[in-house]
Parts: C-alpha cells; sequence; structure tokens
C-alpha cells in the first residue's frame, strides 16, 4: 500500500538548493526529468494512479510577484522573510513526501491591466488615481463622490463592457456589495501576476519541485488560473468576490469545476500566499461548500501554517490576526492545523 504506515519519508534529492529559493532562474527540465525517474526507481516510488489514499496538494499562488523579495506584492509577513521561508519549507515538505502526495494543484492568480482593483479603473475629480496599497476604497468614499470609475477604461474591461453610465454604477454597485457581504474593502493593489509576466510565474524552486514529483509520480500537475475578470477580485480560487450587477445579472460564475475535483480526493493538503486573502478566502468558500453537502469533509482538510504567510505592509496594514483568527474558525469547523514536519498529516 504506497500510503501505509510503514511508508517513511525519503531523502531530499540532490539538486535542491535551498539558498536559490527567493530567486528566479531556469530549471534544466530535461535533466530533472532523468533524475526523477531513477529517484523513484532507487526509492519504490510508484505511479500516483496505484496510491490507496488520494492526497492532493493545493498550492496557492506560489508566483513570483507573491514570493520573490522586491516582486510587486512580495509577502514578508511579520518576519519580512515569510514567503521565502514558506517555500523552502514546502519544497523540504514535496520532497520528503514524494510517495504520498498524488496530485499537486496550483491556483495562479491572473491579470490583465484594466481590473477594478488597479489604479487606472479609478479617478477623482482632480485626475488623480488612487495610490496602489496606500488606499481602501469604501462605501463612505463612493457616497461621498472621492472617487468614481475612469471613463476611459470603457473600452478596456472586455466582453463585460457597457456604456460609462453601467460602468460607473456598477463601481459603487462593487463597492457597496463588499461592505455589505463583510468583505475587505476595495483595496487598490500594484500591477501584479500580469498575464505573460515573469511575476506571474511559479517560483522556480518550487515549480522545480513539482516538475521532478510529477515526473517521478506520473502524474500531471494541475494549474488553475483565477483573477482574469476585470470587473471583480478573485482572492478565492472557488469564486469571485463579487457574481452579479447592479440588476442581479451575472457577472462572474463559482468555479464548480475545481471545486468538483478538490472533493474526488481523500485528503487535501493546502499551503501557499497569502494566508490572509487567497488562501483565506479559498479555505472560507470550500468550508462553505463542504458544509452544504457533507461537513465531514471538513476532517480530510489539512491547513499548513508554516507555508503560508499573511500581508503586512509595514505601518499601512497588518492582516496577522485576521489571518490567525480565520484559521482558529477553520479548525473549530473540523479542519487540522498543522506543521509541514508532521508526518501525522500523511495517517
Amino acid at each position: 500500500m504506497n500510503n501505509s504506515l510503514s511508508k517513511l519519508q525519503i531523502p531530499i534529492p540532490p539538486h535542491f538548493d535551498m539558498d536559490r529559493v527567493g530567486q528566479v532562474w531556469r530549471i534544466p527540465y530535461q535533466e530533472r526529468r532523468h533524475e526523477a525517474r531513477a529517484w523513484a526507481e532507487q526509492h519504490d516510488i510508484s505511479p500516483a494512479s496505484e496510491d490507496f489514499i488520494q492526497t492532493c496538494l493545493l498550492l496557492i499562488d506560489v508566483q513570483n510577484t507573491f514570493c520573490i523579495p522586491d516582486f510587486e506584492l512580495f509577502v514578508g509577513g511579520r518576519s519580512g522573510k515569510g514567503a521565502v521561508e514558506d517555500n523552502a519549507r514546502l519544497c523540504e515538505f514535496i520532497y520528503r513526501n514524494l510517495p504520498h502526495i498524488t496530485k499537486i494543484a496550483c491556483t495562479l492568480d491572473t491579470h490583465t491591466a484594466m481590473q477594478i482593483f488597479h489604479e487606472i479603473f479609478w479617478i477623482n475629480d482632480a485626475g488623480d488615481h488612487p495610490i496602489p496599497l496606500q488606499t481602501l476604497i469604501t462605501q463612505d468614499d463612493i457616497e461621498a463622490g472621492k472617487w468614481h470609475v475612469n471613463p476611459s477604461v470603457v473600452d478596456g474591461v472586455g466582453e463585460n463592457n457597457r456604456e460609462y453610465n453601467w460602468l460607473k454604477e456598477y463601481g459603487e454597485h462593487y463597492v457597496k456589495t463588499l461592505t455589505a457581504d463583510e468583505k475587505y474593502p476595495l483595496t487598490i493593489w500594484p500591477y501584479h501576476a500580469m498575464l505573460g509576466g515573469i511575476g506571474h510565474a511559479v517560483v522556480s524552486a518550487v515549480d522545480e519541485t513539482c516538475f521532478f514529483h510529477a515526473i517521478a509520480r506520473n502524474s500531471q500537475t494541475h494549474y488553475e488560473l483565477k483573477g482574469r475578470n476585470p470587473l471583480t477580485e478573485n482572492y478565492s480560487v472557488l469564486r469571485p468576490e463579487v457574481l452579479t450587477d447592479v440588476e442581479g445579472k451575472p457577472i462572474a460564475q463559482k468555479n464548480t469545476d475545481f471545486l468538483r475535483m478538490l472533493l474526488t480526493y481523500d485528503r487535501v493538503i493546502i499551503a501557499g500566499q497569502a494566508k490572509s486573502h487567497c488562501v483565506a478566502w479559498t479555505v472560507n468558500d470550500l468550508l462553505t461548500e463542504i458544509q452544504q453537502t457533507d461537513a465531514t469533509f471538513a476532517e480530510k482538510i489539512y491547513l499548513m501554517e508554516d507555508l503560508t504567510s499573511p500581508v503586512v505592509v509595514p505601518d499601512v496594514v497588518d492582516y496577522t490576526d485576521s489571518a490567525d483568527a480565520a484559521f482558529a474558525e477553520f479548525a473549530k469547523a473540523g479542519m487540522h492545523i498543522v506543521k509541514s514536519t508532521e508526518t501525522a498529516v500523511f495517517l
């Protein structure tokens, strides 16, 4: 049995260099392919299709834009090194537990220029745009006329575009809906995870690890894009923040296909960035769906608390406490909060 208790963790392959986790570099895929096949033979690693217990490792937005220092939205946490330290432990976790991880699924935050959370989308009467990371657009701001939708973006929001009056009303509706649903206020983010750019890519060290797993276990890594809709934020991979326009007509929809895929596994392990945003929102939506179908499935979810960090912008905002509070609620619902060094996750 591939996931039996007698199956111990295996060593970390010699190619792994922890000092490069916080860097961007080209992966020698062909070389790693040969090493992965030899590694599987040496350690008697069977194909994922033979797993008795099917385990999915869900990696949320482990991308350069969030995980490499000096990139657009590096998640440093309170230590200032959060995502780099998380990913070093993540790579070690995957390598040591290759025989136990059936599938790796990576979500990819995916953006273009003209989206509702970018500065270009909003403007004030003086013609100024909101400052990224320093601006939260609230319902009070909308009602006071502090910010309104930039007329120039009407042609740039894709197939959902309407005339300017519709888009202006929608912007006001969007901010008010976030407030009514007790979501985070609309944050103006720097341009990040831009489709086609280097920030969009999975961190090199993690990508190398996922590829090594794919070859060693004959298991295709799954990549799930999120966040392309210009009219809504999409912290959670399972649903965007807002689903309908002013008239209640759909502008987006839940990601039911990906949810179904996750629910086919006996165990789902979750890691990635950021704990306070895309991780917390994804887990919250997953819990909501689980509770509507089979609440006992919550016991099959493992949240890796040492493989994720919250958004902290010194002297601006610190989401550590809210992230910890969210994880505490998830634990109350039956999910497991564990560390990557705890082998009990596979028992």
